[in-house]
């Protein structure tokens, strides 16, 4: 008999004990000395190991998983406590501010100190302009029309002539930057944050920190003197 042909017989037998060790998923608590006696081949060295020590393998395997994941959670979760501690900070800042050049003064100490900014921009827009979302005049309208439409911070590398108009000498050094738009009663502008690693500001990073600073920032300008008020 070749080893096809037992192959052939042994079939049948096998897929009755598969169903039933399917159906009777607590056989081994009942007969736990066969657990010693089960051989499985291992996939990488090509030995057998018993069924106890591929469980242990097994195991071993997931809390290792398990413990990546929970130490990528409390990264995650200390970033947002410093981002949210340093937003908590800027706020405060932000408060005693009554002037324009107040509010300015403050986001460029607090982005740059606290948040390795390398340079930071604040644009605003005359009110006559709030209504079509295009900022002061075409060419920015140009420049910045799906930036306002969208109503949303964006995150990535700028076009030369968004970088020119919002950095100026800065621009050639920006690599990547953030905007975030500025919307509140008689208020309509961006916040420029840019930074000289590329991969500092990436189209796929959140954008919740940004949004919210956004919102800190409008409300702010919303009650203290902007400039030609």
């Amino acid at each position: 008999m070749n080893t096809s042909t037992k192959t052939r017989e042994h079939a049948p037998n096998e897929r009755i004990i598969a169903d039933y060790l399917a159906a009777h998923p607590d056989f081994f608590e009942h007969h736990p000395e066969l657990l010693n006696e089960l051989r499985i081949p291992h996939t990488t060295r090509g030995s057998a190991v018993s069924l106890i020590e591929r469980q242990v393998a097994a195991l071993r395997e997931e809390n290792l998983r398990y413990r990546q994941q929970l130490e990528a959670l409390i990264t995650v979760a200390r970033d947002n406590d410093r981002l949210n501690r340093r937003l908590h900070r800027l706020t405060l800042s932000l408060i005693e501010a009554a002037t324009f050049d107040e509010v300015l003064n403050a986001l460029q100490d607090e982005l740059h100190d606290k948040f390795r900014a390398d340079a930071v921009e604040l644009r605003l827009f005359s009110s006559s302009h709030l209504d079509d979302h295009t900022g002061s005049d075409e060419a920015e309208g140009a420049v910045f029309k799906d930036f306002f439409q969208q109503g949303r911070p964006v995150c990535g590398p700028l076009t030369p002539e968004q970088l020119q108009y919002l950095f100026s000498v800065e621009a050639e050094d920006i690599r990547s930057a953030a905007l975030i738009p500025l919307r509140a009663e008689g208020v309509l502008g961006m916040l420029a944050i840019g930074s000289h690693d590329k991969g500092r500001f990436s189209p796929n990073k959140g954008t919740d920190f940004l949004v919210r600073l956004g919102e800190v920032v409008s409300h702010t300008l919303e009650v203290v003197s902007l400039p030609g008020v």
